[in-house]
């Protein structure tokens, strides 16, 4: 498209330009018409404000006015920092030294580019958006009166506003994208155009960015290749047994519950930080439940039904697998939750089956659910319910865009600025693949866990749910628990998980990983990243566990395979098929492998 002008700089051929801006027409146009078609078809009014964030910035401003002094002490504090800014940016204009107003954080690396440093214009900008942006968070922050979630909800919905308008998501104001568009003539800001459209499409309307090279990937190709069968299946999920690479194993089986908002691979990326083929390394005969990303056919599934066809039908097909009647269980965020689910169900029953468990990040007491909790109001979840009704399940898009926004600048702006701004093709990555294969929630199961946790904070509260009319009281569960979370987890914040410990009937041992609600849990120990703490003492407070915990360097994964192999004999290894359960196919199986979009 484009040819040489001197060294660094190119023009695009009028011709070529004009091609290509022919073809983004008429892509755009069959774009809209496609969207119009689609919202002509929608039944009933679309609600313009379905998370009510309309009501809450009222309810926050009718508080700031009442308290006009806060007001004017905040506005005279931005007026002092504009005017030391501008003072210093003119000392550095006639050649002074002067020392920044406002500095971006160190991880921020919205502002890497040098600069937003040496260039006076661009660290004017720079400064100027950090203390306009510090004034507003500030601002929200101290007004009084507002209650916990409507202050929350203002808050978060400020983050969002705040970093979309940050200089570097704009041509104009950040520096690398002049420069690119400076050499390349103009030619990233046509390919990034042209990566808009491919996302639209895509979406089908709907913006979806594109994280990774989808290409670069595939599902039992190149993830999620440990080697296994698939032994047995049922509507909701696929069990696989993982071939073993020892000559013995221990005699109980290990059984792993991922969640079923995202798939299972997480845990078997790549063979160096793959948590299930190490655990076969070990000496683990590993399933692993590998969840169906459902449709409007299993619109009525609910919470009762991933118990029943997810882990205590997992522990059937693991007893004709190999005999044996007890396994270790090991559950991942949501599959913790139903794991602690399906142990306080079986104790009500007096069944056994499950001889201890490993919870992985994963919530039981939602009463401090972290930033999740900002979507979780009746209007939220009256929208979201309508909006499941329509096809019997939420898209799957949803819950990514969701998960998204807890990291907006780096899961979101940062492809904005590289994919449509820089016109850069994304980098080729198996975690940000793993995330954008998303898969779909059935509206009635989702719709209990929302309400019955999140909202109402039931799973606590003896006989607070039940579960195939069975009352669910975690005082009964007597099953030893390993408690894995982790420091940085936005998702399931440490604090909130730990309050298990004081829940729990039988023995816990609580273990703090460093990072966050991915990295702290695939952590294998060949890396050497990261830490862990322990504290064997059982105290109530998660503050006083933490000033009594002791660091270890290195993976968790260790510690955990000394405690759940404790005691534990060993027995020959055990072939996928050898007993009585058949072969079905090969794993990673065909459950995984359907994608969302």
């Amino acid at each position: 498209m484009t040819e040489e002008k001197g060294a660094d700089v190119k023009v695009i051929d009028p011709a070529e330009l004009s091609q290509a801006m022919a073809s983004i027409a008429e892509r755009s146009q069959r774009i809209v018409a496609d969207f119009v078609a689609r919202q002509a078809a929608e039944p009933g009014q679309q609600n313009l404000d379905p998370l009510n964030i309309g009501n809450a910035f009222m309810e926050m401003t009718a508080k700031m006015m009442s308290d006009p002094a806060k007001l004017v002490e905040a506005n005279l504090t931005l007026w002092n920092d504009y005017l030391s800014l501008w003072q210093n940016t003119a000392r550095r204009l006639f050649g002074e030294h002067s020392e920044p107003v406002a500095k971006p954080e160190p991880a921020d690396r919205r502002f890497k580019d040098e600069m937003w440093e040496e260039n006076e214009v661009f660290d004017f900008i720079k400064q100027s958006y950090l203390l306009s942006a510090r004034y507003m968070h500030g601002l929200v922050h101290g007004v009084e009166g507002l209650d916990e979630h409507t202050a929350q909800k203002v808050d978060f919905y400020t983050r969002q506003f705040v970093d979309a308008m940050a200089p570097s998501n704009f041509v104009l104001t950040n520096p690398e994208v002049l420069r690119t568009t400076i050499e390349s003539g103009g030619e990233n800001l046509v390919k990034g155009l042209n990566n808009l459209l491919s996302d639209l499409e895509r979406g089908k309307g709907k913006l979806s960015i594109k994280m990774t090279d989808y290409d670069a990937f595939k599902v039992g190709d190149n993830i999620a290749v440990t080697p296994g069968k698939v032994v047995f299946q049922n509507d909701l999920m696929q069990l696989l047994q993982y071939n073993p690479t020892t000559e013995t194993v221990a005699e109980k089986p290990l059984l792993v519950v991922p969640p079923w908002i995202n798939k299972f691979y997480i845990l078997d990326l790549r063979p160096k930080n793959s948590f299930i083929k190490w655990a076969v390394d070990q000496g683990h005969t590993v399933f692993v439940i590998s969840w169906v990303n459902p449709d409007e056919h299993l619109a009525a599934k609910d919470f009762t039904d991933y118990m029943k066809e997810g882990p205590l039908a997992a522990l059937q097909a693991i007893e004709l697998a190999t005999g044996q009647k007890e396994v270790n269980a090991v559950g991942y965020c949501l599959g913790g939750t139903l794991t602690v689910c399906t142990l306080a169900y079986m104790a009500a029953k007096g069944l056994s089956g499950i001889a201890s468990a490993t919870l992985l990040t994963t919530m039981t007491d939602f009463a401090e659910p972290g930033e999740l909790g900002v979507f979780i109001d009746e209007e939220q979840l009256a929208a979201l319910e309508a909006r499941m009704s329509e096809h019997g399940f939420l898209d799957g898009r949803d819950m990514a865009m969701t998960f998204n926004m807890l990291r907006a600048n780096d899961l979101i702006w940062s492809f904005v600025v590289n994919n449509y701004l820089l016109g850069k093709d994304p980098f080729p990555f198996d975690l940000l693949y793993w995330n954008s294969d998303s898969t779909r929630m059935p509206a009635a199961m989702h719709s209990f866990y929302l309400r019955k946790m999140y909202q109402q904070n039931r799973l606590v509260q003896a006989g607070g749910i039940q579960l195939d009319g069975t009352d669910i009281d975690l005082s009964k569960i007597k099953t030893p628990i390993y408690m894995l979370s982790a420091r940085e987890d936005h998702i399931a914040p440490w604090k909130s998980t730990f309050s298990l410990t004081q829940h729990s009937g039988g023995p816990v041992k609580f273990v703090l990983a460093a990072s966050g609600h991915i990295a702290g849990v695939v952590n294998p120990p060949a890396a050497n990243k990261y830490c862990y703490w322990v504290n064997n003492k059982k105290v109530k407070s998660p503050d006083t566990w933490l000033n009594g915990a002791t660091q270890m360097e290195g993976s968790w994964w260790p510690d955990w395979h000394a405690w759940a192999t404790k005691g534990c004999k060993q027995i020959a290894a055990r072939v996928p098929g050898d007993n009585k359960l058949a072969v079905l196919g090969e794993g990673p199986g065909s459950y995984v492998k359907e994608r969302a979009v």
